[in-house]
Parts: structure tokens; C-alpha cells; sequence
């Protein structure tokens, strides 16, 4: 994906415990192919997830996850920068910091029910918390089946507070071909919301969106 007029742009971008590493991984690689700045947060659960899913293994010191991570992506040194759970002089965790959108991708219900219930136990819910005080881009991003009713009135709580709730449901109308296809089909619309171009899913009547 090619750079363009936003590339000097920083993104908060989080990976909680929800199945679905995949699209927080291909976002953050087209998030460096972007050209932004992204601020990484990694729960606990999500380095489990991602040993899990994916051959990648995501150390718990952030140095070491770093490292990792631009082998992974190919970012250029300082594009990517990683903050532990409890680094609370993050940017994100400041409503003094820097003014950017937080995408929590996959997002997982437990954290759907801490900021929807204003608990900041950890660097990602207090990055929420600030992002939902601050009136800033939040995109949760929750892979769950099915959803109970808790679920779902937090959603919709999280919704009325400006969160911008996508889940993990992707469409077929592109025709995919591949597992990556179906991841794409999430992350370009994430992209899409973050004002990103992207070139992986035509837009609905800008390709061949044959129904």
C-alpha cells in the first residue's frame, strides 16, 4: 500500500485477548506501509492469542517486541514504539498527549466491558478511557459467537459514547479466494475509517461488487 498525504500520522493501536490476530497484524503492517507513526499495546491474553493463530511469538519485554515487530513489518527504526501494560507516560494514556485514534484490534469482550464501565486497570483500557473522555477516533474491533446480551449492550453503550464498533464479519461480495482475502476485506475498512487509502478491497461500486 503506498504512502500518501497522511503518512506522518500516529496511530494508537492495541491487541487485546479476542480471537483474530490476524487483523490487528495486517493492520499494523499497512499502518508502517503507510508511512505512520504506531504507538503498540499488547495484552497479556493477545501474546497468547498471537503464539496461537500465527507462527509469531511476541516476547513480554517491549524491547524484545519491538524488535520483533519491525523484523515483522519492516518499519524503520522509530515508527514502531511499544508500551508495557502499565507504562502509564504512554501518549495514550494522557488526555494531554497526542491527539490520535485508537483502534483496539481484535478487541475482546472483556475489554468491551471495561470501557464501557470506565475501568482503566491497564495501559489499552485507560488509552480507551481517555480516548472516550477525549472525544477521539476509538475503533473496537470484537471477534466473539455468539454475542450475549452483556455483549451487546456494551456495544451499543460504547456506540452511543462515539466508539465506532466493526466487527470481525467479513463480507464476501469482493469473491475471496484466501483467508487473507477475508482478513483484508476488515482491515481495508478499518483504513477506510482511519481516512488510510487502500488499494486491497474496491469500494462498492468503484470495482467488480457483482451481486
Amino acid at each position: 500500500m503506498a504512502a500518501d498525504s497522511t503518512a506522518d500520522r500516529t496511530i494508537n493501536l492495541a491487541f487485546t485477548g479476542a480471537s483474530g490476530a490476524q487483523y490487528g497484524l495486517r493492520l499494523l503492517q499497512c499502518l508502517v506501509a503507510a508511512g505512520c507513526r504506531v504507538n503498540v499495546m499488547v495484552s497479556r491474553a493477545a501474546q497468547v492469542v498471537i503464539a496461537t493463530e500465527t507462527d509469531l511469538r511476541l516476547p513480554g519485554a517491549t524491547g524484545a517486541a519491538l524488535q520483533v515487530l519491525n523484523d515483522y513489518t519492516g518499519a524503520k527504526e522509530g515508527q514502531i514504539r511499544v508500551f508495557g501494560k502499565e507504562d502509564w507516560f504512554a501518549p495514550p494514556a494522557s488526555g494531554s498527549g497526542e491527539k490520535s485514534p485508537l483502534v483496539i484490534c481484535p478487541c475482546s469482550t472483556g475489554t468491551l466491558s471495561a470501557l464501557a464501565t470506565g475501568a482503566s486497570n491497564n495501559l489499552i483500557e485507560r488509552a480507551g478511557d481517555v480516548a472516550l473522555k477525549e472525544r477521539r477516533q476509538l475503533i473496537l474491533v470484537p471477534r466473539e459467537a455468539p454475542y450475549s446480551e452483556v455483549h451487546l449492550e456494551n456495544m451499543l453503550k460504547l456506540t452511543r459514547m462515539g466508539a465506532l464498533i466493526i466487527p470481525a464479519s467479513p463480507g464476501f461480495y469482493h469473491r475471496p479466494e484466501s483467508i487473507d482475502d477475508l482478513v483484508d476485506f476488515i482491515v481495508a475498512r478499518l483504513l477506510d475509517h482511519l481516512g488510510l487509502e487502500q488499494n486491497m478491497v474496491p469500494r462498492w461500486g468503484e470495482g467488480d461488487n457483482r451481486v
